[in-house]
């Protein structure tokens, strides 16, 4: 495939979908870890039952058992929504198929995840609202066993092949991705507002570090409160900066944008039902070449194999930035970690009252000298603020607080233009910017004063 052939594909599968009128609709997805209220690993068997009787009791559609026969994937044939477990049986993940009202996906994540609770209860377990499982260090972090997950946690244990001393500064925890939690949402984009969305909402990231911080790591010599950066970056998903965090620069065009999706890098494609990985490689050189080295499982080991690059790859392509441009026509937001499930959906509304009012926050974060103007990038300064210490005395803590609340304000002013009273969701936010106390803060505030993560697991995991 030449040039000018990608870029009408990479038109057709990422653009295309934008050039028509929005619909307003969100897509919600919700990442939970399940716990064993032992210091125990998860009772894997526990987890099938429940997910079998969930299936049954809600008429879910199963879409796919793994390879010894355990449903890890089931929908709902009418609203779309779907019961999965993301990478591991250790994480359970509830998406809701597109709605305009928030009250109403609220309602079914609800019900869905007061029979999960009850369900894992009777099995000595239970859910909770954190970005990282609490339980990761003695859990059996393995994948699901499916064709998928197998190859990714292959591909990301690779990273030693790639190691020389300088070089990319890899963490050693290939397996993040089985112990790791989101709270993900993807809304409708026009094709016009494109450049604006990502630039805009590209610059809002350090703002929600502050508001959504979830996943505390004090290992590795980090002391984070939001991992989910660092656990991406520095592994082979990052390699290549265009797949992984923010958007170092503003996009002046749609032209742009299509430019920056072929810098990103593939790293698996599909051939005959099977999953081959290779090195990470950019869209522009893997399609330029006539053959590709790669590897493949077999049913017993991973075998070398050489194949020739197909258009229908770039529907392969997985990036992992904050605001990532999906082949639907939609924005996903995707920095956001798991949130205590009381407050579960505030995230989601932040993000569609945002939009509603896009130029109001563009102009906003245009004039901000709370934060910018002061020598930083917009990805320095998330990093900045998802480190323990933040922000020191580097910033006006008083002036952040206050334009976090003129942010809240503004979501609740686009939630209100919407007219399904869907403010109230973004009234735990407000506590959080006024004291700049994330739940990463206010755990651990806690465990310094006493509280156990016994505790927290129960408060995070408390529907009300």
């Amino acid at each position: 495939m030449n040039r000018a052939e990608l870029d009408q594909a990479i038109d057709e599968r990422f653009i295309a979908p934008t050039r028509r009128p929005r619909t307003e609709k969100a897509g919600i997805e919700l990442e939970l870890p399940i716990v064993n209220r032992q210091p125990l690993p998860v009772d894997f068997d526990a987890v099938h039952r429940v997910a079998e009787d969930f299936v049954d009791h809600f008429d879910f559609t199963e879409r796919c058992r793994d390879a010894d026969g355990f449903i890890y994937s089931a929908t709902h044939p009418e609203t779309g929504d779907n019961l999965s477990f993301d990478c591991s049986y250790n994480t359970v993940e509830l998406s809701f198929g597109a709605a305009f009202d928030l009250h109403e996906l609220n309602r079914r994540f609800a019900s869905y995840y007061a029979f999960l609770y009850d369900g894992l209860g009777r099995c000595g377990h239970t859910l909770t609202g954190m970005g990282i499982n609490p339980r990761y260090a003695v859990n059996r972090n393995v994948p699901v066993a499916s064709e998928r997950y197998r190859m990714l946690l292959h591909h990301l244990s690779s990273y030693p092949k790639y190691e020389k001393p300088g070089g990319f500064p890899f963490h050693h925890h290939p397996n993040f991705g089985l112990f790791s939690c989101a709270s993900q949402v993807q809304l409708d984009v026009e094709e016009q507002d494109l450049p604006e969305v990502l630039n805009t909402f590209s610059k809002l990231e350090p703002y929600k570090a502050v508001l959504f911080a979830n996943s505390v790591w004090q290992t590795d010599g980090q002391s984070l409160l939001c991992a989910r950066d660092y656990f991406w970056r520095n592994s082979l998903h990052g390699v290549n900066p265009y797949n992984v965090d923010m958007f170092a620069a503003d996009f002046e065009s749609v032209e742009e944008i299509a430019a920056y999706i072929r810098s990103m890098s593939l790293y698996c494609v599909e051939r005959d039902g099977k999953y081959i990985n290779f090195a990470p490689t950019p869209l522009a050189d893997y399609f330029a070449s006539e053959q590709v080295n790669g590897e493949f499982f077999d049913g017993t080991a991973y075998k070398p194999i050489t194949f020739q690059p197909e258009e229908s790859d770039l529907s392969a392509l997985r990036s992992f930035k904050f605001e990532d441009l999906t082949f639907r026509g939609t924005v996903e937001f995707r920095s956001v970690c798991a949130q205590p499930v009381s407050e579960i959906f505030a995230a989601g509304a932040f993000h569609v009252g945002l939009m509603a009012k896009l130029h109001d926050l563009t102009k906003l974060l245009a004039r901000d000298r709370t934060i910018y103007h002061q020598g930083y990038t917009a990805a320095e300064l998330r990093n900045l603020f998802v480190q323990k210490n933040f922000p020191g005395n580097i910033f006006d803590r008083k002036a952040i607080s206050k334009t976090l609340v003129q942010i809240l304000d503004l979501a609740h002013a686009g939630l209100a233009k919407r007219g399904l009273n869907e403010e109230a969701f973004l009234e735990p936010l407000y506590p959080r910017a006024e004291k700049l106390k994330s739940p990463a803060v206010e755990l651990l505030n806690g465990l310094a004063h006493g509280e156990t993560i016994e505790d927290y697991i129960e408060k995070f995991g408390r529907l009300d």
